[in-house]
């Protein structure tokens, strides 16, 4: 099946009133794993390749390249997305490998800052096709719009999009990065509000830390991308370590990481179903 972008994806999914996983690629297993997963679910998936992601490989080419080729074969439509880019040159090198969206996390700056970088990038980007999603960071937060207790004033959210041009928003709801108890509490009249006074999709990062039940609940109350990233490495590695204890023996990696890649497999499959990727 051809390349998709997230644009499209997110795009059908706003019109039919579903949700669309996005789900990050930290090995190519974790790639071949997500395709797996949503080829099952009968439902399109995202692949995101993190700024972390890439620092740990060294550079975004080689993982770049086989999430793009694992995209390519498979069965059910499939975009490939760069994830917190905070500098334009890896967007830029994203644009060139041929990935069709990239989130640009200019968060860590002021208001003012943000929107000129971002503005930016999404000018450059949609010069060359590209879908642009973005963040609006808490104005002296250490850690932007995920912070503890941030919140996505809807009104400012509003400006920021008409300010930048991007295409979908990154809004601060109630979630919060690398969460592996699913304790957030997703403030869902927000989403409501924002739903209403912004003219894109939003997008709702950190949601490993969210209760199963407000998955769904979030994607009915406005929000339809939703990043997932932490529940499959808890998945992924769960399973490794099971195996490795039944199977001591066990040398041959292929053996051992398959398990994970079966097990992050399942869960895509579940998950997707819980945010109503597909009817």
């Amino acid at each position: 099946m051809p390349l998709v972008t997230t644009g499209e994806i997110v795009g059908t999914a706003v019109r039919a009133g579903l949700g669309a996983g996005a789900f990050n690629v930290i090995q190519i297993e974790h790639a071949q794993a997500i395709v797996a997963g949503a080829e099952a679910a009968g439902a399109p998936v995202i692949l995101q390749i993190s700024e972390n992601a890439v620092r740990y490989h060294g550079a975004l080419a080689a993982i770049g390249r086989a999430a793009v080729e694992v995209a390519r074969a498979a069965r059910v439509p499939v975009a490939v997305h760069l994830d917190h880019a905070t500098g334009p040159e890896l967007v830029r090198e994203a644009v060139e490998l041929g990935f069709g969206s990239v989130m640009f996390d200019a968060s860590a700056l002021d208001y003012d800052g943000n929107v000129e970088a971002t503005a930016e990038v999404a000018a450059d980007c949609h010069a060359h096709g590209v879908w642009v999603e973005a963040e609006l960071g808490e104005v002296g937060g250490k850690d932007g719009v995920h912070a503890p207790g941030a919140r996505t004033d809807p009104a400012e959210a509003a400006a920021y999009v008409a300010a930048t041009g991007v295409d979908a928003l990154a809004v601060a709801v109630g979630t919060s990065h690398a969460m592996v108890a699913k304790t957030a509490v997703v403030d869902l009249a927000l989403v409501a509000a924002l739903r209403a006074a912004v003219s894109v999709p939003l997008v709702l990062h950190g949601s490993s830390g969210v209760p199963e039940a407000d998955l769904t609940r979030a994607v009915e109350a406005g929000l339809t991308k939703v990043n997932i990233a932490t529940h499959l490495n808890v998945a992924y590695t769960r399973a490794i370590r099971a195996h490795l204890a039944d199977h001591p023996e066990v040398v041959d990696p292929r053996r051992y990481v398959a398990a994970g890649r079966d097990a992050v497999a399942r869960e895509v499959t579940r998950l997707l179903g819980l945010v109503r990727a597909t009817h």
